[in-house]
């Protein structure tokens, strides 16, 4: 059995990487991710701030989505958003049941 500081760092470097991934992978659309795996980067920007509301840390939304996006959101949205297709919004409409759920935020 893994002792459980020893998981939670674990747990943390496995969130890092993911991160990290999807800050170099500016090419995937939020919205692809979304429709394939029902969250994106937006949720993983709440799920961090929940958890540092949790811990008593004073973190806005906006300071979370610029530590996912490693800049402000309307910067990377200029960067790098595309238009979403109809198809895009047609299945993500189709797939919203099963977007994640995340704490005062559905």
């Amino acid at each position: 059995m893994i002792d459980k500081d020893i998981q939670v760092q674990m747990e943390a470097a496995a969130f890092r990487g993911l991160i990290a991934h999807l800050q170099e992978r500016t090419d995937v659309q939020n919205i692809d991710i979304m429709n394939l795996a029902g969250f994106c980067r937006n949720c993983l920007s709440k799920w961090y701030m929940s958890a540092g509301k949790e811990l008593e840390q004073d973190l806005t939304y906006e300071q979370a989505l610029e530590y996912v996006y490693a800049m402000p959101l309307p910067e990377w949205k200029e960067k790098y958003q595309t238009k979403a297709s109809d198809e895009q919004i047609a299945l993500f409409e189709k797939t919203r049941p099963i977007h994640a759920k995340i704490s005062g935020h559905n």
